[in-house]
């Protein structure tokens, strides 16, 4: 399978001149990120989906379709959409009509999500958080490979009997990934529907989800089917240099990362902290070489079929992330190739 090279974003509300922009100006500045990233070469662009202040995005299709007006290579797709607080026949739906307006490049990676907003918003209670994902999984999977009126029962969300869902995906199923933040009976689940799994690693050393893609691959095998694609994001910053980039990203990396973390208990992150994570964890900032040779040693490690930079963090300028994305297309993506290609040992 040949390696994809792809970035993420929330839309995260960055800062101009110190001041926030308008979560507005966030969301146009994402298209012309996404922009950018079709030129410089990247492969996959992806929005992730929350229902909170510190992110613009809470529409990913809409924004996705936005973009695929302005582009016309580039893949598409969420970065996770919430399906536990969704409805499974209009998230297929929106995704069918953003692969058709994009002629056939749209994606979904379906998750529970790390942020809760979601279900008090639309009415969806957090106690039943794993059986809405469970039966709203099943329900989309049945969507995705119907030929024709669907009927299937559940329990929490209204049954179907013989119901037509229009759009129909034009060229085959919908590309669809299950997002897997750490969970075994994820792995399994992504196996038993035959969905290729997105890994969220971001933090610790990602050789620890080696276990997590074998058994992936015992999972598929055990059904008699061909191993998937294997997929991870992970958050990170390409700077000039090593030492530049560091600077430029700590300061807002901490920011999101503290002010998340108050509602989670963490304890502030430390410098000391940080620049562990970038010598030996889950982030990938430093210079292109730097970086190239972090992602080629885990797409070695994992047999990755794609890997995901989650480039945005928290009120990171918007000119920045711009250079990061050029750098990351123009520089990294080539030599991750080469470095793969050379057999070298990254």
């Amino acid at each position: 399978m040949t390696l994809q090279l792809g970035l993420d974003t929330f839309g995260d509300v960055t800062e101009r001149d110190g001041t926030p922009v308008h979560p507005a100006q966030a969301i146009r500045d994402v298209v012309e990120e996404a922009v950018l990233a079709e030129q410089a070469g990247v492969d996959f662009f992806g929005l992730g989906e929350h229902h909170r202040a510190d992110f613009a995005v809470s529409s990913p299709e809409m924004v996705l379709a936005a973009i695929a007006a302005r582009t016309s290579r580039i893949r598409l797709g969420s970065a996770v959409t919430v399906l536990s607080s969704d409805d499974p026949v209009r998230v297929h739906q929106r995704f069918a009509t953003l692969d058709a307006v994009s002629s056939g490049r749209a994606e979904v990676i379906l998750g529970r999500g790390s942020f809760t907003e979601s279900f008090p918003l639309f009415g969806y209670p957090l106690d039943q958080y794993e059986r809405l994902f469970n039966e709203k999984l099943d329900l989309f999977a049945r969507l995705r490979t119907a030929t024709g009126p669907v009927t299937w029962r559940g329990n929490l969300r209204p049954s179907l009997s013989a119901q037509e869902v229009h759009p129909p995906v034009e060229h085959g199923p919908l590309t669809t990934w299950i997002g897997v933040g750490g969970s075994p009976q994820s792995v399994v689940r992504a196996a038993h529907y035959r969905l290729p799994i997105l890994l969220a690693i971001i933090g610790g050393d990602p050789a620890r989800f080696r276990p997590y893609v074998d058994l992936y691959a015992r999972a598929l095998a055990d059904r008699q089917q061909p191993m998937l694609p294997v997929g991870v994001h992970s958050p990170g910053y390409v700077g000039t240099d090593d030492a530049s980039a560091r600077e430029a990203f700590f300061p807002d990396y901490k920011r999101m990362h503290d002010r998340i973390g108050s509602t989670r208990g963490w304890p502030p992150l430390t410098r000391a902290q940080f620049d562990a994570e970038v010598t030996g964890g889950s982030l990938y900032v430093g210079g292109p070489e730097t970086v190239a040779r972090k992602i080629a040693r885990t797409v070695q490690t994992l047999g990755l079929t794609r890997f995901q930079l989650k480039y945005s963090a928290g009120p990171l300028p918007h000119a920045l992330l711009m250079g990061c994305i050029e750098r990351y297309g123009q520089l990294v993506a080539p030599r991750v190739r080469a470095l793969l290609t050379e057999g070298e040992q990254a």
